[in-house]
């Protein structure tokens, strides 16, 4: 079936000054239909804020076209006020799942959170964090020390988990990375990559000497005993991107990127 010709637009920007200036531009001249009437959402700003924006407009069913005015941008298109209509319906789409975390504290309580990019588990003071990883139900990791863990989808696979040095990850490999951050012991465990459908838990060890954090994207839930983590398939976002630089396109190119 033919997709819709898109000519409503809504605007979103982040507090930047370049990107506020930029949606006062692009509303004077492709005008705003507000976001019950639009047919895409434009977010004017950089990663993080299009990661604010995947969050809040979690539900409303709209594809969201990025351009970048803040610093990074991998999850943006470039910025331009010219036919940007002709851009958007010319634009490939990206379908992404996010992993559902929920952690329980120290009290008893679990915090639930969706993570686009990625989950992770952090010490929050100087004594090492002390996890065990199980997999589908199977402890596959007994005692990893560590500053922490993360959980990384393919989208996520070029923010934090780059930095980590875990592995990067095309959008259709149907594969989750876990990736150890600064491992101490096992020293040489470079952590592993999982299938999509697998269901982790990681349990933190020595929880009152070793305090840990989960964090789901933008959400912390501190003082975590146990995290369970596992792609949600009945959620998901689109999100476009130019011809000829699909995100897949540009995960691609990061593995070539010296």
């Amino acid at each position: 079936m033919k997709k819709p010709f898109v000519t409503r637009l809504t605007f979103m920007a982040s507090n930047r000054p370049e990107a506020q200036e930029g949606r006062d531009k692009l509303v004077a001249r492709y005008g705003d239909a507000g976001l019950d009437n639009a047919q895409v959402v434009v977010a004017l700003g950089g990663d993080g804020f299009m990661l604010e924006t995947v969050h809040e407009l979690m539900g409303h069913d709209k594809p969201i076209y990025g351009m970048n005015r803040g610093s990074v941008g991998f999850l943006m298109n470039e910025y331009s006020e010219d036919d940007l209509l002709g851009r958007i319906n010319a634009a490939e789409q990206a379908v992404i799942h996010p992993l559902r975390m929920q952690a329980v504290d120290v009290n008893g309580q679990t915090h639930e959170a969706l993570a686009f990019n990625e989950v992770s588990l952090l010490r929050t003071t100087r004594q090492a964090a002390k996890l065990r990883i199980s997999v589908d139900g199977k402890v596959r990791l007994s005692e990893l020390i560590c500053d922490g863990a993360l959980i990384s989808t393919p989208m996520g696979s070029t923010a934090y988990n780059l930095s980590a040095h875990g592995p990067i990850i095309p959008l259709d490999a149907k594969i989750l990375a876990l990736t150890p951050i600064s491992a101490f012991r096992p020293r040489r465990w470079r952590g592993a990559l999982l299938s999509h459908t697998a269901r982790l838990r990681l349990e933190v060890l020595e929880g009152a000497k070793r305090p840990v954090s989960a964090v789901a994207d933008n959400f912390e839930a501190p003082n975590v005993i146990e995290v369970y983590i596992a792609e949600d398939r009945d959620v998901s976002l689109c999100m476009l991107f130019d011809s000829g630089r699909s995100l897949e396109e540009r995960v691609l190119a990061e593995q070539f990127n010296a």
